[in-house]
């Protein structure tokens, strides 16, 4: 088995424990890398090397210019090593490897727009209402940014982080998830090979209350960003809100996927499948609640269930291969139970249902549809990050919209329709970070995402993604000449 290191400082580097975890790929049940149990100590270092690295080494003196050529620099390593990268993610994660081979292919646009936008940070002269004053903004990096990122999918979660942080002039220490770290700490490679000086990049591995935990309350971190449950982002916000930190967190869902009876029906239908099986269902964006017209609901689900029933589980590094394994033992527990919790509550499945048998690793379960749902039940109102969709019927847009928003969620949302005007007027009325109108899981550098409510705050990519990461600094000169004003009046 491989042995990882931190990257600390722009060298891989021991934990300061002497101890490493096992890794273990969700297809086959088996460890095949071990990654350092980091604590405080490896925390300290990493945070301390970054702060060095903007206040006293070559990246505090760099021209914004500068640091975007190193970006797309980097863009062109990852383009180059995206194939390898991403078989190194579906071992840690069990994604299918297609995905993540988009992913890896897609990745590095974001170190291109980002590091084109590094040179365009700038303030302004105000035209201010003082006489004999030279007033002007600048804009400058927060400082020091922690980023703890989810399992699901480690590097595009760098890339959404990371791309503006540097571009603004940061510098980051990176806690990734315990489940998938391997990836990670090889992207940091690619950070040295790029050219970026030590302490800009830094990798901590561990566990979130000992790693995570330490991050957060660091005196010298100024910001955390963050994805994940909202039960962990609630908590990481409270954390931080004690030092006084700027907080992003990208969080969790409920996303309704609504369909009218104008839709065309297969695109919705394939739309909807993605929506929920893609990825196994472990994607914070899932559309888990199905709306369907009344008028079609029937119709609808008959179709849902064929195409269902047609994906295949098996190896996700096979090309065939539709569904592959729930990445961790405790979200596959957790997945089963909220199958069974639906079944106790009167919904009705109508596929999959349970664990399916006959696989390596123990961890697949079988693509399930319920219907028979009611609004009140926890299969509709709970995310289950797993590949499970609950179906709703409702009659009028007015109840789509009142049932959509019927949630403490806010990240997502598809609309399904022929209906220009209604389109329109749905994507202006759910509470929702992003809308989708006849598709749905699409994402792009450009398109700043995010989500409202128990889905997190602030917005990850997009030109204003950048503002995280920067303080807007105003100054004053004054060129007065002759007597001072009135020392013991504002000015």
């Amino acid at each position: 088995m491989k042995t990882y290191q931190h990257f600390i400082d722009g060298r891989y580097v021991e934990p300061a424990s002497q101890r490493w975890m096992d890794t273990v790929d969700p297809y086959t049940g088996q460890p095949w890398a071990q990654i350092p149990q980091g604590d405080a100590r490896d925390v300290d270092r990493a945070v301390a090397a970054a702060r060095r690295a903007m206040r006293e080494g070559p990246w505090s003196r760099m021209t914004a210019t500068e640091r975007g050529k190193l970006m797309l620099r980097l863009a062109d390593l990852v383009e180059k090593n995206a194939q390898r990268l991403a078989e190194i993610e579906v071992r840690d994660n069990g994604k299918l490897l297609a995905e993540m081979q988009g992913q890896l292919r897609y990745h590095p646009e974001w170190w291109r727009y980002f590091g084109g936008l590094a040179d365009k940070i700038e303030g302004r002269v105000m035209p201010i209402d003082k006489p004999d004053v030279f007033a002007f903004t600048r804009q400058q990096p927060v400082g020091v940014v922690g980023a703890i990122t989810a399992w699901n999918s480690p590097l595009l979660f760098i890339a959404w982080k990371c791309a503006p942080a540097l571009a603004a002039g940061c510098a980051v220490v990176i806690k990734p998830s315990e489940f998938a770290s391997a990836s990670t700490l090889e992207y940091a490679e690619l950070t040295r090979e790029a050219g970026f000086p030590d302490g800009v990049f830094n990798v901590v591995a561990g566990l979130g209350h000992e790693v995570g935990s330490a991050l957060v309350d660091h005196p010298d971190v100024a910001k955390i960003t963050f994805t994940g449950s909202d039960a962990t982002g609630a908590r990481i916000y409270a954390q931080a809100a004690a030092k006084m930190k700027r907080v992003s967190l990208e969080l969790g869902g409920k996303s309704p996927n609504i369909v009218f009876e104008d839709a065309d029906l297969e695109q919705a239908a394939a739309g909807v499948v993605s929506g929920i099986f893609a990825a196994t269902g472990q994607t914070c964006i899932a559309g888990s609640r199905l709306l369907v017209q009344d008028s079609i609901r029937e119709q609808f689900t008959r179709r849902l269930v064929e195409l269902g029933a047609s994906a295949r589980k098996g190896n996700p590094m096979h090309a065939e291969t539709n569904i592959g394994p729930i990445t961790t033992p405790a979200q596959y527990r957790k997945v089963l139970e909220y199958m069974e919790i639906a079944k106790a509550e009167g919904a009705r499945c109508v596929l999959g249902g349970g664990a399916a048998g006959s696989l390596p690793g123990g961890q697949f379960v079988e693509p399930t549809i319920f219907v028979d749902v009611k609004p009140g039940m926890r299969i509709a109102r709970e995310e289950v990050f797993g590949p499970v969709l609950s179906i709703l019927g409702f009659e009028t847009e007015a109840d789509a919209v009142r049932m959509a928003n019927d949630t403490i969620y806010g990240l997502a949302a598809g609309v399904w329709t022929g209906d220009m005007g209604r389109a329109l007027r749905m994507s202006q009325a759910l509470e929702a970070g992003t809308v989708w109108v006849n598709t749905y899981r699409a994402v792009s550098y450009m398109m700043p995402f995010g989500g409202m409510k128990h889905s997190g705050l602030g917005r990850e990519s997009g030109i204003t993604a950048i503002d995280e990461y920067l303080e807007n600094k105003s100054t004053w000169i004054s060129y007065a000449r002759g007597a001072p004003a009135n020392p013991f009046v504002m000015r």
